[in-house]
């Protein structure tokens, strides 16, 4: 695994002066150039040839320089990680990132300084320590079957990474996990080597509810935490196409059972439930920290459910930008009664990077 040391001396070779925010041109891309250039950075876009026409259609959140490559993995390859590490860059990992590059490519294979702590990443992508995680914070948690012969009930089948929802599906019996597991390999929704990873998890009846944290080392804005403070910027749902399977009513057809994410709305919580979901960013910033030291740094989400009779369960963290900060790009309730102005998620990242460079504490927000 490449060391932080590994990493830091990279980043010592810096021009801080000159330094470039960069990512992916994909999931969370616009928001993080965009705020990246709020807060006066140059930034960079890893980008297919395909997608250029779309990041250049937004001027005020296109990349100041684009990189071209025929498959994002390509990146791990030397020669641009040389490009970026001339340019200074300092990369934003996201869902897109993770998904196409890899964990363990980036745990072992990449050598360009990124924002956070990539351990953390890996702990996203594997479900047992994601758990443990979860757990070690004190949260509640749905159910798990360790095997399909225990299903006894409706259930909710998952696969590991940043998919989306991308093949998940709901069934009652064994018989029918195994067919719906067939049924997707046959069409190319899922690899055979996703199976062995599935996840098995009880069905949660409620609301869903995806909070959007910050941890700061630098800011003293938030609830504290450890050495930080944890901020709440923002709060999600994601759109997929069973919230419209009503519209198929009486007779809905299998079509709307599908779980990918196309889209996300806002969400406004109770003001007195805050206080709860606040605590839930502590307790899981405290247990990063005795897990994977020095544990998660900026941004996170916890994906929860909510129902008036059992509370909170949370089934899900994402250890880096999600997706539905992408309905805040200008701000949002929440951010609005920290910050005089304008701060989506992308541009709070760059803030704390902004001041790392000024009091020349970079390196213990980057690995």
């Amino acid at each position: 695994m490449i060391s932080k040391s590994d990493i830091e001396e990279v980043l010592s070779q810096y021009n801080t002066d000159e330094v470039s925010i960069c990512t992916i041109c994909s999931h969370t891309a616009l928001q993080i150039f965009h705020g990246a250039r709020a807060e006066g950075f140059k930034t960079i876009g890893i980008c297919t040839e395909d997608r250029k026409p779309l990041y250049n259609s937004f001027p005020q959140a296109k990349p100041d320089k684009i990189i071209t490559v025929d498959k994002y993995n390509e990146i791990l390859e030397s020669k641009f990680q040389e490009i970026l590490k001339k340019n200074n860059a300092i990369i934003i990992p996201h869902g897109s990132f993770i998904e196409y590059v890899g964990p363990d490519n980036i745990s072992e294979n990449f050598n360009v300084p990124m924002f956070g702590n990539r351990q953390s990443l890996a702990w996203e992508s594997d479900r047992e320590r994601q758990r443990k995680w979860i757990e070690s914070a004190g949260l509640i948690m749905p159910h798990k079957y360790k095997d399909p012969s225990e299903i006894d009930g409706k259930v909710f089948v998952k696969f590991p990474g940043a998919k989306g929802g991308k093949g998940f599906f709901t069934v009652n019996s064994e018989n029918d996990f195994h067919d719906e597991l067939k049924r997707r390999v046959k069409s190319g929704v899922i690899e055979e080597s996703d199976i062995p990873k599935v996840g098995i998890q009880e069905f949660l009846l409620g609301v869903r509810y995806y909070p959007h944290y910050f941890y700061s080392l630098f800011e003293n804005t938030g609830m504290d935490a450890s050495k930080g403070k944890v901020q709440i910027l923002g709060i999600d749902r994601r759109i997929e196409p069973i919230d419209e399977a009503y519209r198929g009513l009486p007779d809905v057809p299998p079509e709307f059972f599908d779980y990918t994410v196309t889209g996300n709305q806002p969400v406004v919580l109770r003001e007195s439930l805050l206080p709860e979901v606040l605590g839930f960013g502590v307790n899981v910033v405290d247990a990063s920290i005795k897990l994977f030291p020095p544990g998660i740094i900026g941004a996170f989400c916890l994906e929860t459910i909510y129902h008036p009779s059992r509370g909170f369960v949370v089934f899900e963290i994402s250890a880096r930008i999600v997706a539905g900060t992408n309905v805040y790009a200008g701000g949002s309730q929440y951010s609005q009664f920290t910050y005089k102005e304008p701060m989506s998620m992308g541009r709070r990242i760059a803030r704390e990077i902004k001041i790392g460079l000024k009091e020349q504490t970079l390196a213990e927000i980057i690995y």
